[in-house]
């Protein structure tokens, strides 16, 4: 039986402890060092987490010898747009932030978060929800029914981008 719970603030340093190894496998390199960045990432999780709003949630399992750290998270928010036909409260959703302690996989725990993760964005109403897949994630969105997009998917870098291009 896996138990599987909403995280809280107090989460949020574990939570970007996961967002790295994350990385890493996602990238096919090194984890990346704390810095800057996880200082960042772990005030806007606690910040993020504690919001009335509620446009991010994250599900989370604790490691069964350890319940004070992580084995498995899925992070998810919702992008709020404007009513469609297809999405009469114009939310959407995206995923980002799957991952498991390496000395926890192949347990299911990705996979327990993800469901309550979805589950939580139907309940939101949210009609689309979407993610980017490494290629050994693929299969296993797939088999929750992830498909690829309809559209195009297309993205520009702002954050490399110097004021002179434009």
């Amino acid at each position: 039986m896996i138990t599987v719970r909403r995280a809280n603030p107090s989460d949020a340093a574990e939570l970007v402890r996961l967002r790295a190894v994350m990385i890493r496998d996602a990238f096919d390199g090194e984890e990346p060092p704390p810095g800057e960045w996880s200082e960042l990432a772990e005030r806007q999780f606690r910040a993020r987490l504690a919001d009335s709003a509620g446009l991010l949630a994250a599900f989370v399992v604790d490691r069964p010898d350890d319940p004070e750290r992580l084995a498995a998270c899925a992070v998810g928010s919702v992008d709020t747009r404007i009513a469609s036909p297809n999405s009469l409260t114009g939310e959407s959703g995206y995923i980002f932030n799957v991952a498991t302690d390496p000395a926890y996989r192949r347990r299911g725990f990705s996979r327990a978060c993800m469901e309550d993760l979805i589950e939580w964005f139907a309940k939101r109403g949210v009609a689309r929800v979407s993610l980017h897949a490494s290629p050994s994630g693929e299969p296993g969105y797939r088999a929750l029914g992830f498909t690829p997009p309809r559209h195009t998917a297309l993205q520009l870098d702002l954050w490399n981008r110097s004021p002179q291009d434009g």
